[in-house]
């Protein structure tokens, strides 16, 4: 199968801004949120929306950056090299809008789960995926911000290009490659 395009620059533009409405929609001007991405994907996709939710609210959004490597449930399994955690706030009885950029089994935003909890314990969380894989999940973890939900087999992979990696914001559905 040769890859599918699903999401273009234009339309990652679009989904982005319609994703940035929607929070402002429930957290009006942020005054009690956070945006915490989980490293490595989901920080390129948290900083595009707290950079259009500054512009758009015209002042600053508290962000920060997640690792969730050592509390991966495959972390003595996997040769997997740590990122930083970058939260210079503390979370307790804040709403918390968690953000990755592919939602598949649920594994990982289970670890960003138990990982958030040393920075303490937030009154509401709210998870923000890119694409949504339903029929997919290990865990019943459910996305309430989602650009585009995509139906996929085991056998594919979605594979998301940002411009900040060198490439361009192409979001695409693929044939796994096997191990």
């Amino acid at each position: 199968m040769a890859p599918r395009l699903l999401i273009t620059p234009q339309q990652l533009e679009i989904t982005i801004n319609r994703l940035c409405h929607q929070l402002i929609e429930v957290h009006d001007d942020f005054s009690n949120s956070a945006i915490i991405g989980l490293q490595p994907r989901g920080t390129l996709l948290a900083r595009r929306i707290h950079d259009t939710l500054c512009r758009i609210l015209k002042h600053e959004v508290r962000f920060g950056e997640l690792d969730v490597t050592f509390y991966r449930d495959d972390f003595r399994r996997k040769d997997l090299v740590p990122n930083k955690t970058h939260i210079d706030f503390i979370i307790e009885d804040m709403n918390v809008i968690l953000i990755d950029d592919v939602l598949y089994t649920g594994r990982t935003i289970r670890s960003g789960l138990d990982a958030m909890m040393a920075f303490g314990r937030p009154k509401d969380v709210e998870l923000l995926v890119l694409i949504d894989r339903r029929f997919s999940r290990n865990l019943p973890i459910q996305a309430k911000y989602v650009g585009r939900t995509v139906d996929t087999v085991a056998s594919e992979n979605i594979k998301v290009d940002w411009k900040e990696t060198g490439g361009e914001d192409h979001v695409w559905l693929m044939q796994k490659i096997s191990e």
